[in-house]
Formats: structure tokens, C-alpha cells, sequence
């Protein structure tokens, strides 16, 4: 086999995930939407923002990556 930089690319496959939410967070997921058309001029609409809400406050959550790294340990 050749040896290549890239790694081979993980599965990207969307996995579909429902919730509720109360109406006080859809309103304020509708105000984000109507706030980021106005900043960058583009609609998006709420369910294509919230995985990248998701992911950047999973990034962003210092203690649960160190947890994270945790829990992979235990796991080997």
C-alpha cells in the first residue's frame, strides 16, 4: 500500500438526532438565525445552525475535553 500524508477520511455520514425545545430557547434559536443574516448576509435556517452551535460549545468546554480525554482512557 502506499504511504500517503492524509489520513484516510472519517465517516461523514449526517446521523439525524430529534429534541424539544421549550419556546424561550426557539425564539432565542429564531433571533440567532434573523441575527446571523445580518451579520455575514446569508439565511440560514435554525436546524442547519445548531450542529455548529453544538460543536463550538463542545470545543470550547475546557472541562469536558479534559473529561473526555478521561474517558478514553478508561476505555482502553
Amino acid at each position: 500500500m502506499t504511504d500517503i500524508k492524509l489520513a484516510r477520511l472519517p465517516d461523514r455520514t449526517p446521523v439525524r438526532v430529534a429534541i424539544s425545545v421549550p419556546p424561550d430557547l426557539q425564539k432565542a434559536l429564531a433571533d440567532y438565525a434573523a441575527i446571523y443574516q445580518q451579520t455575514y448576509g446569508e439565511e440560514q435556517s435554525v436546524a442547519d445552525l445548531i450542529p455548529h452551535m453544538l460543536a463550538a460549545f463542545l470545543t470550547s468546554d475546557r472541562g469536558f475535553a479534559k473529561a473526555r480525554e478521561g474517558l478514553a482512557e478508561w476505555r482502553r
